[in-house]
């Protein structure tokens, strides 16, 4: 019974980061990278209407994390 009460105080404690469904990119077409946030530092020089799409669809394109986000 303690074993589990340990556990599950560690468990509160644990912070779980949820992954983001949606993420932001630059335009329709010819972006390298994908925001989880619609005002990320690297959406600044975006010329562009930003976009919203899945995770999953923007790794599809090959898209990768923006680096001011990792």
């Amino acid at each position: 019974m303690k074993k589990l009460l340990v556990v599950l105080v560690i468990l509160s404690f644990t912070s779980f980061t949820k992954i983001s469904e949606n993420v932001y990119i630059c335009g329709p077409k010819g972006s390298s990278k994908y925001h989880y946030t619609e005002n990320c530092r690297g959406l600044n020089a975006c010329k562009h209407e930003v976009v919203k799409k899945s995770l999953k669809e923007a790794k599809g394109l090959g898209l990768t994390l923006c680096g001011w986000e990792d």
